[in-house]
């Protein structure tokens, strides 16, 4: 074996792109409201719209704002006050956070304030919760996105 496949083997360095292990799934809630959801090979949902849209169009750019800021996204755990540094590489910041409940959670917040994608369930512990938002930073880039019931 030569060249690149010989460099690759020896190094260990992924250079094929994966394909992703979950789908954007885009649907009609019971108020008439578009959404969508990032849902796992294993039928889990990962990560949710967390709002409704009026459109089709602005649901699916707010699905292409996910797949496109969620990767490179900072991520600050509130419980230990962190704030994000300048020049941080993407417009959005994953806040990794304890609800009331005492399950932790995670938003993805952008720029502009608004939260874009959320974790739509609460998790027994922090690192669980860090390793659903890992999920997502990895399987968004390049998820399908399909039309639900």
């Amino acid at each position: 074996m030569s060249g690149p496949d010989r460099v690759e083997e020896e190094v260990g360095i992924e250079t094929g792109t994966a394909a992703s292990k979950a789908t954007f799934e885009v649907y009609t809630d019971n108020t008439g409201d578009y959404r969508w959801r990032l849902v796992h090979q294993n039928r889990n949902i990962i990560a949710d719209s967390g709002q409704g849209y009026a459109s089709k169009q602005k649901v699916k750019q707010g699905l292409e704002s996910v797949r496109n800021n969620a990767p490179d996204a900072y991520v600050i755990d509130q419980s230990k006050d962190e704030e994000v540094p300048e020049g941080h590489g993407s417009n959005t910041t994953f806040e990794l956070f304890e609800d009331a409940g005492e399950k932790w959670r995670w938003r993805l917040r952008h720029d502009n304030g608004n939260i874009i994608a959320d974790s739509g369930q609460g998790y027994s512990s922090k690192k669980k919760a860090t390793q659903g938002l890992q999920s997502v930073q990895k399987n968004t880039p390049r998820a399908p996105s399909e039309e639900t019931r």
